[in-house]
C-alpha cells in the first residue's frame, strides 16, 4: 500500500519534510560519494559576497547552478561542488565605513587600519545565515562546510604564487597612467570594474571660443563634455589629414558685440554654426599646427615654467568629425589620448584636481568644489568673459563607481598594472574554444571585450586586500615579488609563527636587499579583489602547495555560470589568469544569465518597493515553484519576469497537475491493492492498448529529448518538453484511462492501465529531479523507495533514464498528434455552435488530414460524442454561399429597385448561384418586374459553413460537425447530463469513488421513460445498486440527498444515499 496522498497544493510543509529526510539520510553526500571515482563534470561556484542580502537575481543563479550538477551526477559523473565566499574589496569596506560612522581614507587611518581589517573580516558574515537558509531552502547541493574564502592565508598563498608566476613572465609592471579612479573610494579601477557600473545621464556640454595667439578677433571652436578639464588644457588637437575652415561668423548689435572668425572642421561648420557662417578659406588640419592659442584660464599658465611647452596646436587622427568641431582639448593628467599626446609631444603634466576629486587650491575660487558640481560654475564663468559659444545637454552613458555608485573620473595615477595586451592574441584564441550560451555573447560582448583589451590596473590604494606582494629596496629602488609563505620566511627569518597576510601586518614585514643590502618594504597596495575571484579554480584548493592533482583533474571547468554582468567580471578575470598562467581556456562552456525583473519588467529597487524577497516566495509557494518558473518563463540569457503570480501560475499548471495525476495512480492503486513489483511487465506488454503504446512511446521520446536538450545545457527547451508531456499525461492519457481503474475485478487491461501509469510515473520523476528536487523526492518515497527491489534511498541517487528505442514508435505518435488537434477544432466547432460535448452528434468531416487506424478512429470518436466519422471530403463540399449587392456596380443600374434586391439577392441558392457564376453565366434576378443580369462582380460573397454543419479550420486541417440532432441522438444526450448530474452530487456528498449508491428520480412521464430505457447504462455509470422512481420530489427518502436539476429544459430531482450494499 501506498501512503494515502493529501490533495492540497501547498507544498511547502512537504518540501520542508524533504529537507529534513535529506539532512537526516545524509543524502547530499552519499549523492557526491557514490559516484566517487568516475569521470569528474568539473562544476566551478562564483562566489558571492556574504556582507549583503540575497535576492531573486542570486536563486536564478542558484537554481541554474544546481539544475546542471544534478543532471551530470545523475547521468554517472563525479561532480564536486565546492561553495566559496569573495571577501575581499571595496564592497565590504564600504559597508564597514557605513557602520563605523566612517568617510573615506583619512578617517580609516584615524580609526586604526588594523582595527578596521577586523572588522571586515567580522563584516563580510553578516549574512551569512541568510545566504545559508536561501542555498538550502531553495535545493541548491554545494558543500558550504568546506567553502573557500578568499581572505584565508591558503586562498592568499595561492594568489601571490600565481603574482609571482606573472611578475616572472616580465608581465607586471609600474606605471603612471590616466585610469579609471573613484573620488570617493581613493582609488583607481580596473577596466572590468569599470564595465560594469555604466549609467545613461544627461550632462553639459560647451562650445568654447579660444583665443588664437596674434590674430584679432579669431578664436579656435573647441568642444568638451567635460567643463572641469579645461583649467587643467595645454594643448588643442586637430586632425592632419581632415579639412577645417576659417569662418566668419556676424556680430550681434542687440549685445554690442563685432563679427569674429573661427577655425574649426568644415564638415561640422553647419552644426556649430547653422547658416551664419561664411567661409573665408578652408585649408588642411596639418596647416594649423604650432599655431598658438591663449588659456581660457591662467591657473595652468602659471604652473609652467617653460611657456613654448604648452598653448599650441598639435595633431593626432584619434580625433573624429562625428561631432563637436574638429578640435578637442587637451589635458594629459585626464584621458587616456591626452596622456599619450602629452608622452608624445613632451605637454607639460598639469593636475588641478585633486584625489578627492575637487579642484585645487590653484583655481582660486573654484578651488575645493567637486568637479561634476564646478562644471556649471566654470561655464558661468567662461559666459560673463565672452569665452563661451553656447552650452547644450546631451546624453551619454558615464562610469560609476560599482560599488558606491560616484562619477568616476579619468586620473593620472601610478599604479602596477598587468600586461594584458601583450597576451591579446591568446585570450582570443583561448576564447574560441569556449562553448558560450548564447553564442552571441562570445562573439560580441565578451570577443569585443578581449579586442579592445587594456592592461590590468592590479594595484587598489586601499586596505582591506590581498597585499600585492612586492617590495621594493629604499636604497636602489630593486623590486622583488614574493610568492608563498615559505620564501617570504626565507626572506625574513623574524616572521612570527602565526602570520596574518592583510594591512598592516604584510606592511610591517622588511628584509634585506639582495642587491646592495638596502631595506625592502612593501609596496602600500593591496590587489584587485577581481583577481581574487578569478584565481579560485587552483587557490580554492590550495594549489601549487597542496592538492595539486585534484586541482588538475577539474580544470579548465566543463561549467559556469553567472549573470551577465559578469561577462566582464568573473568570467574575464578567470579566463584573463587562466590564460597568463596555464595558456588555456578557465572554462569549457559558460550560461550567461540575464536580470531578474518584476512581474512589470521593471528592474527591482527598494525606492519603487518592486522587491521581491526569496524568503516570502519560499515560504508561500516552495522553492520547486520557484525553480519551475525559472527554468520555463525565458530563455535563461533573458531577462527574467519574476513574481508571486509567476510562481504561483508554474506551481499550478506543472506541480498541481503532476501531483493530481500521483495522487489519481495512488487512490486508486490503494484500492485495489496494486503492487508493480508483483507483476511481471513483459508478461503483460502485449496486452496494453494503442493509448498505453502511445504513452509509453512519448514518455521515451521524452527521455531522448531532455536528455540532449540537458547535454547542450538548453534548460529552457527541455523544462518545456516536459511540461508538455505532463499535460498530454494528464488530460489525454489519464482522462481516456480513467474507466479502465473503474472496473470491480482486476482484469488484465485494468492491470496494463496500472503498470502503464505507473512505469511513466516512475521514469518521469527521476526525470524532473534535477529540476524539481523536492516533489521528485516525495513522489518517490511514496511509490518506489520500498516498493521496488532495485530503489535506491533517494531518487537523486537513480541515474537518469535512458530511453527504450523499441517503445518508440514514430508514426503512432505522428497519428496521435493528428487526433489531438482534431480533438481541438471539434471542440472548438461545438462551442461555435454551442453544443455540450455530452450531447452525441451523428457525424464529423474531416478535410486535409489521413484516415487514422481504426483504434484511434474509435477513440475520436468516443472523445468528440461523434456517431460517425468521414475523412477525405472536398473542402467546397463543407461550404456554402451568401450574397449581398455590390453597390458600387448595383447602385446607379438599380435606383429605385435596389431596396427590393437587397432583400433579394441573400435569398440566392449559395452553392448553385456560385457554381453558375464560375461558368461564366449570369444570373437572372427579378426586382419589381425589372429583370436584371448579375454577374459575379456584382455581388459580395462570402463564404459560410454549408447548411446544418459548423466548421472549424487550423492550417490545411477542417473538421465539420453534423448539426442535425435526432431524436435518439437527443436521448442519448439527457442520459449522458444525468450521469454527470449524479457523478457531481457524489462528489459534493464526498463519497468515495468504490461507494455504491442507492439513486431516487422523481421526474416527468416522459423523463422517467427515458431513465427507465437507460437504467442498466446509468446504474453501471455512477455505481448506483437501486435506482428507484418517484412521481414527486415529496416522495424521495429523507435520509437521502437530493438536488433539483433543469436537464436541457426539463425538470427533474435526483438523490443519493450509500447503499448497503457496500461493493
Amino acid at each position: 500500500m501506498y501512503k494515502k496522498v493529501d490533495s492540497s497544493l501547498n507544498f511547502v510543509p512537504r518540501e520542508l519534510e524533504v529537507l529534513e529526510f535529506w539532512k537526516e539520510h545524509d543524502i547530499v553526500d552519499k549523492s557526491l560519494s557514490q559516484r566517487q571515482g568516475n569521470e569528474i563534470y568539473s562544476f566551478y561556484e562564483g562566489p558571492p559576497t556574504a556582507n549583503g542580502k540575497p535576492h531573486a537575481g542570486h536563486v536564478l543563479t542558484r537554481v541554474i547552478k544546481d539544475l546542471i550538477p544534478r543532471y551530470r551526477t545523475m547521468k554517472g559523473y563525479y561532480v564536486p561542488r565546492k561553495a566559496g565566499w569573495d571577501t575581499h574589496g571595496l564592497p565590504v569596506e564600504l559597508e564597514v565605513e557605513k557602520k563605523l560612522g566612517l568617510n573615506g581614507k583619512e578617517h580609516i587611518e584615524e580609526y586604526g587600519v588594523a582595527e578596521f581589517i577586523e572588522e571586515c573580516k567580522k563584516s563580510v558574515w553578516k549574512y551569512l545565515s541568510e545566504w545559508e537558509d536561501m542555498t538550502e531552502r531553495v535545493g541548491f547541493w554545494v558543500d558550504m562546510d568546506h567553502a573557500y574564502i578568499t581572505y584565508e592565508n591558503d586562498y592568499i598563498e595561492s594568489v601571490w604564487w600565481a603574482l609571482k608566476e606573472i611578475w616572472k613572465k616580465d608581465l607586471i609592471y609600474r606605471g603612471h597612467r590616466v585610469v579609471p579612479y573613484c573620488p570617493r573610494c581613493g582609488t583607481a579601477l580596473s577596466s572590468h570594474e569599470v564595465a560594469q557600473g555604466y549609467q545613461d545621464i544627461t550632462e553639459t556640454s560647451v562650445y568654447v571660443r579660444v583665443p588664437v595667439a596674434d590674430e584679432a578677433d579669431t578664436y579656435f571652436a573647441v568642444w568638451t563634455t567635460t567643463p572641469w578639464t579645461l583649467p587643467s588644457n595645454v594643448a588643442l588637437c586637430v586632425n592632419a589629414a581632415e579639412e577645417y575652415a576659417l569662418v566668419e561668423v556676424a556680430g550681434c548689435p542687440e549685445h554690442d558685440t563685432a563679427a569674429s572668425r573661427y577655425y574649426l572642421a568644415t564638415a561640422l561648420i553647419k552644426e556649430v554654426f547653422g547658416e551664419d557662417a561664411r567661409i573665408i578659406r578652408t585649408m588642411p588640419g596639418s596647416d594649423l599646427l604650432n599655431k598658438r592659442y591663449t588659456p581660457l584660464f591662467d591657473y595652468a599658465n602659471k604652473l609652467i615654467t617653460d611657456q613654448q611647452r604648452a598653448f599650441y596646436v598639435i595633431a593626432d587622427p584619434y580625433v573624429n568629425l562625428e561631432d563637436g568641431t574638429g578640435i578637442v582639448h587637451i589635458a594629459p593628467a585626464f584621458g587616456e589620448d591626452d596622456a599619450r599626446l602629452g608622452r608624445k609631444y613632451n605637454l607639460p603634466h598639469i593636475q588641478l584636481v585633486d584625489l578627492e576629486g575637487k579642484l585645487s587650491a590653484e583655481t582660486g575660487e573654484f578651488a575645493g568644489i567637486f568637479v561634476k558640481d564646478a562644471d556649471p560654475k566654470l561655464v558661468q564663468d567662461l559666459d560673463q568673459r565672452g569665452l563661451l559659444l553656447f552650452a547644450k545637454e546631451f546624453e551619454h552613458s558615464y562610469p560609476f563607481c560599482w560599488r558606491c555608485d560616484t562619477a568616476l573620473l579619468y586620473y593620472a595615477r601610478s599604479g602596477w598594472f598587468i600586461e594584458m595586451t601583450k597576451v591579446r592574441d591568446e585570450l582570443i584564441k583561448n576564447n574560441q574554444e569556449i562553448t558560450w550560451i548564447p553564442k552571441n555573447i562570445g562573439t560580441g560582448r565578451f570577443g569585443n571585450f578581449l579586442e579592445n583589451v587594456v592592461d590590468w590596473n592590479l594595484s587598489r590604494e586601499r586596505y582591506w586586500g590581498t597585499p600585492l606582494p612586492v617590495w621594493v629596496c629604499e636604497s636602489c629602488g630593486a623590486e622583488h615579488c614574493v610568492g608563498s609563505i615559505a620564501e617570504l620566511r626565507q626572506l625574513a627569518p623574524d616572521l612570527p609563527e602565526k602570520i596574518e597576510l592583510h594591512k598592516p601586518a604584510m606592511d610591517q614585514v622588511h628584509f634585506v636587499c639582495q642587491k646592495c643590502g638596502g631595506r625592502m618594504t612593501r609596496v602600500p597596495e593591496v590587489i584587485d579583489c577581481w583577481f581574487d575571484s578569478g584565481a579560485m579554480p587552483f587557490a580554492q584548493y590550495h594549489y601549487p602547495f597542496e592538492n595539486k592533482e585534484l586541482f588538475e583533474s577539474t580544470a579548465p571547468a566543463d561549467f559556469i555560470s553567472e549573470a551577465i554582468d559578469q561577462t566582464r567580471g568573473w568570467f574575464y578575470t578567470l579566463h584573463a589568469i587562466s590564460t597568463l598562467l596555464f595558456e588555456r581556456p578557465a572554462y569549457k562552456t559558460c550560461l550567461v544569465l540575464g536580470h531578474v525583473l518584476d512581474g512589470e519588467g521593471i528592474k527591482m529597487s527598494k525606492h519603487l518597493g518592486n522587491v521581491i524577497h526569496p524568503s516570502d516566495i519560499f515560504a508561500s509557494e516552495g522553492a520547486d515553484a520557484t525553480r519551475w518558473a525559472f527554468f520555463t518563463t525565458s530563455q535563461p540569457w533573458l531577462p527574467t519576469r519574476f513574481s508571486a503570480e509567476t510562481v504561483n501560475e508554474s506551481k499550478r499548471r506543472f506541480m498541481g497537475t503532476l501531483w493530481n495525476t500521483y495522487a489519481f495512480f495512488v487512490l486508486y492503486a490503494n484500492i485495489d491493492k496494486f503492487e508493480a513489483q508483483n507483476y511481471d511487465r513483459a508478461e503483460y506488454a502485449s496486452k496494453r492498448t494503442i493509448i498505453d503504446r502511445w504513452i509509453l512511446s512519448r514518455l521515451n521520446s521524452l527521455i531522448k529529448n531532455v536528455d540532449a536538450r540537458l547535454d547542450q545545457n538548453d534548460i529552457t527547451a527541455a523544462s518545456r518538453y516536459l511540461q508538455d508531456f505532463l499535460d498530454e499525461l494528464s488530460n489525454w492519457y489519464v482522462r481516456r484511462s480513467r474507466e479502465r481503474y473503474w472496473g470491480p475485478e482486476m482484469d488484465d487491461d485494468k492491470i496494463v492501465a496500472y503498470l502503464t501509469l505507473y512505469e511513466v510515473l516512475e521514469k518521469f520523476v527521476r526525470l524532473i529531479a534535477p529540476f524539481t528536487p523536492f516533489i521528485a523526492e516525495m513522489i518517490y518515497q511514496n511509490i518506489v523507495a520500498g516498493h521496488l527491489d532495485s530503489a535506491r534511498e533517494s531518487v537523486h541517487f537513480e541515474d537518469y533514464p535512458e530511453a527504450d528505442e523499441s517503445l518508440i514508435d514514430v508514426q503512432l505518435e505522428k497519428d496521435m498528434d493528428l487526433l489531438l488537434d482534431l480533438v481541438s477544432l471539434g471542440r472548438a466547432a461545438r462551442n461555435t455552435a454551442q453544443l455540450k460535448i455530452r450531447q452525441p452528434l451523428a457525424k464529423a468531416i474531416v478535410v486535409g488530414g489521413r484516415e487514422l487506424p481504426q483504434e484511434l478512429m474509435d477513440l475520436l470518436k468516443d472523445e468528440l460524442n461523434i456517431k460517425d466519422i468521414e475523412f477525405g471530403a472536398e473542402a467546397s463540399a463543407l461550404i456554402d454561399y451568401e450574397f449581398k449587392p455590390q453597390l458600387r456596380t448595383l447602385g446607379k443600374r438599380m435606383g429605385k429597385d435596389l431596396n427590393r434586391a437587397r432583400e433579394l439577392i441573400p435569398e440566392l441558392p449559395g452553392r448553385a448561384t456560385i457554381e453558375a457564376l464560375r461558368r461564366g453565366e449570369t444570373i437572372a434576378l427579378d426586382v419589381n418586374g425589372t429583370v436584371y443580369e448579375l454577374a459575379e462582380e456584382d455581388l459580395l460573397v462570402s463564404e459560410v459553413p454549408a447548411a446544418g454543419y459548423v466548421t472549424e479550420s487550423e492550417g490545411t486541417l477542417t473538421v465539420a460537425l453534423q448539426t442535425e440532432l435526432t431524436e435518439d441522438l437527443i436521448e442519448e444526450g439527457f442520459v449522458r447530463e444525468i450521469v454527470s448530474k449524479v457523478q457531481s452530487m457524489r462528489r459534493e456528498i464526498d463519497f468515495e469513488v468504490t461507494d455504491r449508491v442507492d439513486l431516487f428520480v422523481a421526474a416527468n412521464v416522459k423523463m422517467t421513460d427515458l431513465v427507465k430505457r437507460w437504467q442498466e447504462e446509468i446504474s453501471d455509470e455512477v455505481l448506483a445498486a437501486t435506482l428507484t422512481f418517484f412521481a414527486t420530489e415529496d416522495e424521495l427518502p429523507q435520509d437521502a440527498h437530493s438536488k433539483q436539476w433543469d436537464i436541457n429544459g426539463e425538470e427533474m430531482y435526483l438523490a443519493l444515499r450509500c447503499s448497503e450494499q457496500k461493493k
